[in-house]
């Protein structure tokens, strides 16, 4: 009796003779592993130019006001909200902690349903006016229930934007060029950190009472109009996918999608009249990467969760002037968007992202220690500027969850909501953890071990990722002997596909996962 291997060569290459004439006739169609020619190099490089000119700015502006809008509520507590609004105990925790319920409960749909429509443009600038309306109308809420409930109005509608932004980017970069555009796209969350509490501070000292308005009103009224603006620029000028883009010829058009072809070892392109939403929902979830992935992610979103407090951390270092302690702010995040991009673009040209999100983990470290047990200003200040070294890791994340996920869309855009939405489920419980006391020791032991926890994820993540390609490498090879697992891989692969066995192997050429 044949072994099971024995059964599996001759079952895998009967499927590559009876079908060798339909893969010789359909050359053109797995063009996807070779590479491209010359012309159409210097063609690829125009296009770059081109995405990088439009759709970078007009994402990383949205992500500003996306973040300048979510924290606005922590610059508003030194602008007398607590005191306007009758706050007591935990009701402001409540009030940060609220948001990221609704932010959670919408990402998976909302990532499938912007798939499905196609449309990203509408999509997001929909969200993002939405989102925006809710801001200004923040500045009318009089009780702690009002803000409570405008909050999680909030994360409902703030939810598509980010999941949704890092599946879109991920249709018109290849995985060699996400890492410093996800850097650079995060750089607007940094940068709204800065110029977010530069603005408070110009509110506070500018318009405070102003038409019998409160600084916190009106930080809401002129954030929120601003964004409402962008919104609607969104709708009009964003650009969809590549292949629908209108400013592109159609050479341009035709080397887009080859390229991501070329880089995902397939048309980056559901199936022929969509692969079901539930079908790509269930390859992510089916897929232990997701899951190392969201740990991943919850413990770095865990660890930034003194983001939510950064006002309040520099006041207690600064407690007699609420305009310095905004200032104070600015600093750290200005010195992290700039070291953020020279360790993407170090990790992008030495292709290797492990490494590049292991590095910060002990800064992120001394940084806690250093605020907890120092007493001086100048030691505790430079503690800040070790703790944002945790934002350092994010663009490596977003960039390795692409790669980990590559294919088909409608699993990584499964994939991404979840993963985004189980790292920000942090911040729902993390925010109670932060009492002035003691130097805030309980949220800053959290944050040690929360990074910890990110560490071994990622130490994990590189074992799987690691067997993965040498399963690549075997299956590539056609010399190879296939075990029993790499055929049930092939057939699993080939009935989600909808393809035959000899052109599942055949995806498994060219592509390899990043570490």
């Amino acid at each position: 009796m044949a072994s099971g291997m024995d059964y599996g060569k001759a079952e895998l290459a009967h499927e590559e003779v009876l079908h060798d004439h339909d893969l010789k006739v359909s050359k053109e169609e797995a063009l996807h592993v070779a590479g491209l020619t010359e012309a159409e190099k210097v063609i690829e490089n125009k296009l770059r130019r081109k995405i990088d000119g439009l759709v970078m700015p007009l994402v990383i502006l949205v992500y500003l006001m996306n973040y300048i809008d979510r924290n606005n509520y922590a610059a508003a507590k030194l602008q007398n909200l607590e005191k306007d609004l009758h706050l007591k105990g935990d009701q402001y925790q409540i009030g940060l902690s609220i948001l990221f319920v609704g932010y959670v409960l919408m990402q998976v749909p909302s990532n499938l349903l912007l798939n499905f429509s196609g449309r990203p443009s509408w999509y997001i600038g929909f969200f993002v006016c939405a989102w925006g309306l809710v801001s200004l109308l923040t500045s009318q809420v009089k009780t702690a229930g009002d803000i409570i409930a405008c909050r999680f109005i909030l994360g409902l509608v703030e939810a598509p934007f980010f999941a949704g932004v890092l599946f879109y980017l991920s249709k018109w970069y290849t995985k060699g060029e996400l890492n410093l555009r996800m850097s650079i796209f995060y750089s607007g969350s940094l940068l709204s950190g800065a110029f977010g509490n530069l603005i408070a501070a110009g509110i506070l000292n500018g318009l405070a009472g102003k038409r019998g308005l409160s600084a916190w009103q009106w930080l809401y009224i002129v954030e929120g109009s601003i964004t409402i603006l962008i919104g609607i620029v969104i709708v009009f000028i964003l650009p969809d996918f590549p292949h629908t883009w209108k400013a592109l010829s159609d050479e341009m058009k035709h080397v887009a999608n080859r390229r991501m072809a070329i880089d995902a070892a397939d048309a980056d392109i559901d199936a022929a009249g969509g692969m079901s939403q539930i079908t790509g929902m269930k390859l992510a979830f089916t897929d232990p990467k997701t899951y190392i992935l969201a740990i991943m992610y919850h413990g770095t979103t865990g660890a930034a969760g003194f983001q939510n407090f950064f006002p309040s951390l520099t006041k207690a270092l600064y407690p007699n002037n609420s305009t310095v302690a905004l200032l104070l702010v600015a600093p750290p995040y200005i010195f992290m968007v700039i070291w953020s991009l020279g360790h993407s673009i170090v990790s992008d040209k030495v292709g290797n992202r492990f490494w590049f999100f292991v590095y910060p983990i002990p800064i992120v470290f001394l940084g806690c220690f250093i605020f907890m047990f120092a007493e001086g200003f100048g030691a505790r200040y430079f503690s800040l500027f070790c703790l944002v070294f945790i934002f350092a890791t994010n663009g490596t994340i977003y960039a390795w969850i692409a790669n980990a996920i590559p294919r088909p869309p409608a699993k990584r855009a499964a994939a991404l909501a979840f993963v985004n939405s189980v790292g920000n489920a942090a911040s729902i419980w993390t925010p109670f953890t932060y009492n002035p006391k003691r130097h805030y020791v309980l949220a800053m032991s959290i944050n040690i071990g929360l990074t910890a926890l990110a560490g071994i994820m990622a130490v994990l993540l590189r074992i799987v990722l690691t067997k993965e390609n040498k399963k690549l490498a075997r299956l590539e090879n056609m010399d190879a002997e296939l075990t029993e697992a790499d055929m049930a891989h092939l057939r699993k692969t080939a009935e989600f596909e909808g393809i035959d066995i000899a052109a599942a192997r055949q995806l498994q050429k060219g592509y390899r996962y990043m570490i």
